[in-house]
């Protein structure tokens, strides 16, 4: 918000009050209250209302974003984005990307642990409940030649179109933009298609083995990156239409780039790691 008073003399920016930190913090934990209510069948209040909570929750911490990011984005078109702003939003950035790698690291060690690590003594009731093998003994699997081959080209390509936008802004070529970001909306809308019609016929599901958990869990949550991701960039999309970025100023755009990026990498190793390694029948076996 930057609209109550003029421009500093100096190279930082002093933010207005806000109210969406409080209105996000009261709203992120009426969700988890309403979502540990739902999961649990937990009476509130003596009523079992977990999902509503839940629903209410979720809907006030996505107006604290919508609003919050607003405000951002007039804060930049009014010129408070200097570029020591800009040089700390970057490394606001890198650092929540190292955090997702951190993330999805944790869901891999899953994978690899209960993969890999079947013969110590503490998991023995593991090695009995998947035979000894890895994918577990009766679970049919996907073939990653596929559904998933398909993913991984969708988005190696859009990984290419978002680059192409970002050379096109570089070069003040607004149509090369708006071309660019709306194959990469589409390519991200279609990797989320693909990925819905996957988990929609698979063969196991999320409770039935360890290895449904660890593949529902991996796969899940890079899917919803890049639902997030189709969002950043329709949003920038948007802003292009609107006349927003210029070639030296587009903090929003290299953003989103970034993200979509570290989205592409990390469904090259969950391909390579979930879809192709642990997939191979009797990768790991019991001697």
């Amino acid at each position: 918000m930057a609209d109550g008073h003029a421009k500093p003399n100096h190279d930082y920016h002093l933010v207005d009050p806000s109210p969406w930190p409080l209105i996000g913090s009261i709203s992120a934990f009426v969700t988890a209250v309403g979502a540990i209510a739902w999961m649990k069948g937990m009476p509130l209040f003596g009523v079992k209302m977990g999902a509503y909570v839940f629903g209410a929750g979720m809907l006030g911490v996505l107006y604290t974003m919508a609003a919050w990011w607003t405000d951002v984005v007039r804060e930049a078109q009014s010129g408070y984005h200097t570029r020591v702003v800009q040089m700390h939003h970057r490394y606001g950035m890198i650092l929540f990307i190292a955090s997702e790698v951190m993330f999805f690291v944790a869901w891999f060690w899953a994978f690899f642990d209960a993969s890999l690590f079947y013969n110590e003594a503490i998991q023995q009731a593991r090695v009995e409940h998947t035979g000894g093998l890895w994918p577990p003994k009766g679970i049919e699997v996907f073939d990653p030649w596929h559904l998933p081959l398909l993913n991984t080209l969708i988005l190696l390509t859009s990984g290419t179109t978002v680059t192409w936008a970002h050379h096109a802004l570089l070069n003040d070529d607004r149509d090369g933009v708006k071309k660019g970001l709306i194959a990469t909306v589409v390519l991200g809308a279609l990797f989320t298609a693909v990925q819905a019609y996957e988990y929609a016929h698979a063969p196991f599901e999320f409770k039935s083995s360890i290895y449904g958990a660890t593949f529902f869990m991996a796969t899940g949550f890079h899917g919803f990156h890049v639902l997030v991701g189709t969002i950043f960039l329709l949003v920038c999309l948007i802003r292009v239409y609107k006349g927003h970025f210029t070639p030296k100023q587009h903090l929003g755009f290299e953003f989103a780039a970034w993200y979509w990026h570290f989205v592409d990498v990390v469904w090259l190793f969950l391909f390579a790691a979930i879809y192709v390694w642990g997939n191979w029948k009797g990768v790991v076996a019991v001697h």
